[in-house]
């Protein structure tokens, strides 16, 4: 039996942990059939089925099983050390994955990159927008963004964002045929624009706290979108009431093309955290993103 090579082990590693050719192919940066072409090579040299394909999913054997759960974590360590190596060049160098939602991503992870990156040439990012709570660990990301009332305790967290609020606004048309609301309940009434997040599986309800009362409210309307874009877009056409950040909508609040309702139903909440497993080897460039990334106030 001829020896596999690591790349290819690495193949498979990335087919099983996703479960599917397509994202691997995609975290890879190859084709499919090449891929694909690559899993079946292994199998022949290795004389052993590892991986059960269906036209919908695709699953480890139990050989597979075992070798994601013995040379998986090896070949993790392997390419966790090769990262660290980047301490013996004079600057930083590396790539840092980061996921995190698409607030985030705008409003405090690419303002620290676009004044970090230009002096440190050799460090690459990755951002992959993402609503999901998603597993970094088993994705393999080097850190994860999420509010600090999310981030689970096993996991160190750092500041990246002051604390936030959010703004139920509509359009001075929109108020100009409709009653503004003056608690929460009667958003009911109201035609609102909805989000829709993978983890929530339906709508995202709405919250609110006041004098230490807290209320969620399954709102309904016309519109329901999974990003801020086309929900501010909306709300500034008149198209119905809108559940934002703060900070998105304040400048159209500032030039009175938003109303804001509800204010003092909205109180602030823990902002953006960075997180990453404890265990996590921190590689230069990575601690330099994290410095760069950390809240100052």
């Amino acid at each position: 039996m001829s020896r596999p090579a690591v790349n290819d082990l690495i193949a498979f590693l990335a087919v099983a942990r996703a479960q599917s050719f397509t994202k691997a192919a995609g975290k890879l940066g190859v084709s499919q059939s090449a891929l694909s072409h690559t899993i079946r090579g292994l199998e022949e040299r290795l004389g052993l089925r590892l991986l059960t394909r269906t036209t919908r999913s695709v699953s480890p054997t139990e050989a597979g099983e075992r070798v994601l759960l013995t040379i998986g974590p090896r070949i993790d360590e392997i390419e966790t050390e090769l990262a660290a190596l980047s301490a013996f060049r004079e600057k930083p160098a590396g790539t840092v994955r980061i996921n995190a939602g698409e607030h985030a991503a705008d409003a405090v992870l690419w303002p620290a990159l676009e004044r970090l990156l230009p002096d440190y040439p050799d460090i690459n990012v990755e951002i992959i927008v993402d609503y999901g709570l998603t597993d970094i660990v088993a994705e393999r990301y080097d850190a994860g963004v999420r509010l600090g009332e999310q981030v689970a305790k096993d996991m160190i967290a750092v500041r990246i964002g002051p604390d936030m609020r959010m703004a139920v606004v509509g359009a001075p048309a929109y108020f100009d045929t409709r009653p503004k609301p003056l608690t929460p309940q009667e958003l009911t009434d109201h035609n609102c624009i909805n989000l829709r997040l993978p983890t929530y599986g339906s709508v995202y309800a709405w919250e609110f706290e006041k004098d230490g009362r807290e209320i969620r409210v399954r709102v309904e309307g016309q519109l329901v979108f999974n990003n801020i874009a086309l929900r501010l877009s909306a709300v500034l056409a008149g198209l119905g009431l809108a559940y934002m950040p703060e900070d998105v909508v304040a400048a159209h609040l500032a030039d009175g093309r938003l109303v804001r309702v509800l204010e003092d139903w909205c109180l602030p909440f823990p902002g953006y955290h960075l997180y990453y497993p404890s265990r996590r080897h921190t590689s230069p460039a990575f601690a330099v993103v994290v410095d760069a990334l950390r809240y100052r106030e």
